[in-house]
């Protein structure tokens, strides 16, 4: 299988070429460009630096949510607009699933973390069993405070022998928390695994189409995994006319 993997779910916009276990390109920019600026050129980048022809290409992997609104919103519509133009499927990948990614094959619990404001954090539980993805934990929004609790119980469920690796964009936010109240073993990513990357989610995608987990360009929809602000001021809007 050869896939395009696409990641614009946060604040780094990636890109990347798989064939089956093999990484042939990636392209990966954490900078002040919008995605809307980079996504595009990179992919010809990459395509073009490979001589891979759309053709060759088997399906399109993209992050699918949660993150950034904005950044889903153009990841999905790259993917869309690319699976539909080139009659390839979508294989969705959950954006923590992917994260967990870049540590394929470690044992250890991972705990990616995305900055959610309002106190809030994207998180799922994850661990590698013989080198596929076991979930502890689906993603979700919660507290910082409740996934702490959270993982104390899966530590203790595990007897705690192994340590929990915290990665992602949370954990510059949310590091002083963790370090005050973590009663766990735990550890950081270094900065090369803690972003989202295509490569990993490419990988990650690999797993989910063994599953046969693939839908259809014009299916796709990101997962937000709750409102945006403006949806949420304009319900509050809403039920104060009710009112």
């Amino acid at each position: 299988m050869k896939l395009l993997a696409i990641d614009s779910s946060g604040l780094v916009a990636s890109a990347a070429i798989l064939e089956n276990e093999i990484l042939r390109a990636e392209y990966t920019i954490n900078h002040k460009k919008t995605h809307s600026q980079t996504l595009l050129p990179m992919i010809e980048e990459i395509m073009s630096m490979t001589e891979t022809k759309p053709e060759e290409i088997d399906a399109i992997a993209v992050a699918g949510g949660p993150g950034s609104f904005t950044g889903l919103r153009i990841g999905s519509a790259t993917a869309k607009g690319l699976g539909m133009a080139w009659n390839k499927p979508i294989i969705n990948v959950p954006t923590l699933m992917g994260l967990a990614y870049n540590y394929q094959g470690n044992t250890q619990i991972l705990c990616p973390i995305l900055d959610a404001r309002r106190n809030q954090v994207y998180t799922g539980i994850y661990t590698f069993v013989k080198d596929r993805l076991v979930t502890y934990m689906e993603q979700c929004a919660m507290s910082i405070s409740e996934l702490m609790d959270k993982l104390k119980q899966v530590t203790v469920d595990k007897d705690n022998t192994d340590s929990v690796i915290f990665l992602g964009d949370g954990v510059p936010v949310y590091r002083s928390f963790i370090e005050e109240q973590g009663s766990f073993s735990y550890k950081f990513a270094p900065a090369h695994l803690n972003g989202q990357r295509a490569g990993a989610v490419g990988s990650c995608a690999m797993q989910l189409a063994s599953e046969g987990k693939m839908e259809t360009a014009a299916w796709h929809r990101p997962e937000y995994l709750r409102l945006s602000q403006a949806e949420r001021e304009r319900r509050k809007k809403q039920s104060e006319n009710k009112l």
